[in-house]
């Protein structure tokens, strides 16, 4: 078996296609989506993140507030940009980049948004409210992983999905998600007991563990769906947590990486700012 390609960039054009139609509606009430996103110091990496994410905005008709600010703001000066910010009522969406400098509490920082502005997911309440089955603003990159999901056609009911990775961003809400589509779902990281065997159960891996190369080929399951969620630099490219040629051989649909999670988490962005600027149903 080779596996069929899960192409995150064209499954993410239609998602922005979408995205683009709705913030044209709301601008047509007068109503201008607007993403704030703040960026704390240098790091090269989400330099790129942020550019391409105001890239993408600008594409759809989302406006973006770039709110640069040195390694060296201070906690309680970020929480005071994130106060006004979330007081601005021209300001729909606040994403503030990950990783912040050392000295910076990320989780009271994350916990300052309003949760309706909350557009990464991240935020207590948010994550709650995707527990408890009722998901407002659900965090991007497990969203994206349900939209490659619901594109393969296949039907989740009564599934066996194994979660490689437990982090509140990606593993434990992606979870959570499965169980709502009615799949049976393990939760699996780096020392689970005898790793090769419980992946090799699975029917739907999604593997988040941020170790390249963790995930064998050899432990995929015959016509498995495969999500690599990992983006890892190892010798000047990125690879994924996915022994990716030996995997393809044994999958029905893998992504790769670059191209497979990644697009997906910048249109699923997009999504959850046009439905901050929609406010609640009804």
């Amino acid at each position: 078996m080779s596996a069929r390609i899960l192409d995150g960039r064209a499954v993410a054009a239609e998602v922005l296609a979408e995205v683009g139609v709705r913030a044209e509606r709301l601008r047509a009430r007068g109503v201008v989506p607007c993403l704030a996103v703040v960026l704390v110091g240098d790091d090269p990496a989400s330099a790129i993140y942020v550019r391409n994410k105001g890239r993408r905005a600008a594409e759809v008709g989302i406006e973006t507030r770039d709110l640069r600010l040195p390694a060296s703001t201070s906690e309680s000066d970020l929480l005071a940009r994130v106060d006004a910010l979330a007081r601005d009522p021209a300001v729909h969406g606040i994403l503030v980049q990950l990783p912040l400098p050392p000295g910076i509490d990320a989780r009271r920082v994350l916990e300052a948004i309003p949760p309706d502005k909350d557009v990464d997911g991240f935020h207590p309440e948010n994550l709650g409210r995707l527990v408890i089955g009722d998901p407002r603003l659900v965090p991007c990159t497990p969203a994206g992983c349900m939209r490659l999901l619901a594109h393969t056609g296949i039907d989740l009911c009564g599934k066996r999905a194994v979660v490689v990775g437990r982090s509140n961003i990606v593993g434990k809400p992606m979870a959570h998600l499965l169980l709502q589509a009615d799949a049976t779902v393990t939760i699996a990281h780096s020392r689970t007991r005898d790793l090769p065997r419980v992946v090799g159960e699975a029917d739907v891996v999604v593997a988040a563990a941020g170790r390249p190369g963790l995930v064998r080929g050899a432990w995929i399951r015959e016509g498995a769906v495969v999500l690599d969620v990992g983006i890892n630099r190892v010798e000047g490219r990125l690879t994924g947590d996915v022994e990716f040629a030996a995997a393809a051989e044994r999958a029905a649909w893998i992504t790769p990486v670059p191209g497979g999670v990644g697009p997906m988490t910048i249109a699923c962005l997009m999504e959850n700012v046009v439905q901050a600027a929609e406010g609640p149903p009804g």
